[in-house]
């Protein structure tokens, strides 16, 4: 009987576990390069979900995990075309 081989997570989108720790580096005031070297991530990436997913709340901009999560889920659903 051959093995099962679990598919490894993509590289090209973001984790549910990296999206929350960028959520904490950029509480704790990291800066975007930062937080990319920690999450092995191009600055642009770590730059581009930020400003994606960011939530201005009191004048300020704050990051959530979960939020961006369930944004991402939902541009990641599209009409899938039937043959």
């Amino acid at each position: 009987m051959p093995s099962i081989k679990l598919a490894q997570l993509s590289r090209r989108y973001l984790s549910f576990a990296e999206r929350e720790e960028v959520a904490i580096l950029h509480a704790q005031r990291l800066g975007v390069r930062a937080i990319a070297r920690r999450l092995q991530r191009s600055a642009s990436t770590i730059s581009r979900e930020l400003r994606r997913n960011a939530a201005t709340r009191g004048g300020g901009l704050e990051y959530r995990a979960t939020t961006a999560q369930w944004h991402a889920d939902r541009r990641a659903r599209r009409p899938k075309v039937a043959k």
